[in-house]
């Protein structure tokens, strides 16, 4: 006769075994998921630079002249004088007319200054600027090594005004980025590599990457027609074993 207690004890043994491997192999793909977390949360940052140097390709020249007197048609009239020999020196020099602007003259009152009690030798100072925007920069940078001609005409051109400073820029921005990008990005890795050989680790994927601003800055103020072009990208990589 078979006996019905040997076949609880039997079936309850192997439903035993059957739950205790279940409970082996769920353990063992937990802890596979709890590693597999872990490396995903090993990470390394690192940033990558990126600089260049360009030549700076539009220039802005205000040059500035000033008039003084008591008569202001007069002024005028040599202004008009001072603005047409101006003109002409550029013109010779292959600035083109889209290139000048002419400014309209700034007059000072000085007798409608109420502070100054002193007399004065003038009543007007009239201050006359012609602007050269251009991206002829080696052109310009010339002419304003030789704008003392000028001076041979009776013209005094004012120099060292913090107003009207020369300025150089550099507006092609979008052709260099790619490349400037490309080798940020490059340099990263490299940081990158060498942090995942010295803690023996390899590198994984990336995680999460910014591009940061790009800066224009004058290399120095010597040159100020030289510009450093310079953006740095933060990278975040994963690391595995």
């Amino acid at each position: 006769m078979n006996n019905p207690k040997s076949k609880i004890s039997f079936s309850a043994s192997t439903c035993g075994l059957l739950i205790g491997i279940g409970l082996l192999l769920l353990g063992v793909q937990v802890k596979k998921g709890l590693n597999s977390i872990s490396d995903n949360q090993r990470v390394v940052t690192v940033r990558g630079l990126s600089e260049k140097e360009v030549a700076a390709n539009k220039v802005t020249w205000p040059i500035v002249s000033k008039e003084v007197g008591n008569d202001l048609p007069s002024i005028y009239a040599n202004i008009e004088k001072t603005n047409a020999a101006i003109l002409a020196f550029l013109k010779s020099n292959g600035i083109n007319d889209s290139e000048i602007s002419v400014n309209a003259p700034q007059v000072v009152d000085m007798q409608a200054d109420r502070y100054n009690s002193n007399p004065l030798p003038y009543r007007y100072n009239v201050t006359n600027v012609v602007v050269v925007t251009s991206s002829q920069v080696d052109n310009v940078r010339k002419l304003i090594e030789r704008q003392t001609e000028l001076l041979k005409e009776g013209i005094a051109i004012v120099a060292g005004d913090y107003q009207y400073q020369t300025t150089y820029e550099y507006t092609d921005l979008n052709t260099i980025k790619p490349g400037m990008i490309a080798d940020a990005t490059k340099n990263a890795r490299e940081a990158a590599n060498k942090f995942a050989d010295d803690s023996e680790s390899k590198l994984g994927k990336i995680k999460t990457a910014s591009q940061g601003q790009f800066s224009i800055e004058d290399r120095d103020q010597y040159t100020p027609y030289i510009k450093r072009v310079r953006v740095v990208s933060t990278i975040v990589y994963y690391l595995k074993d």
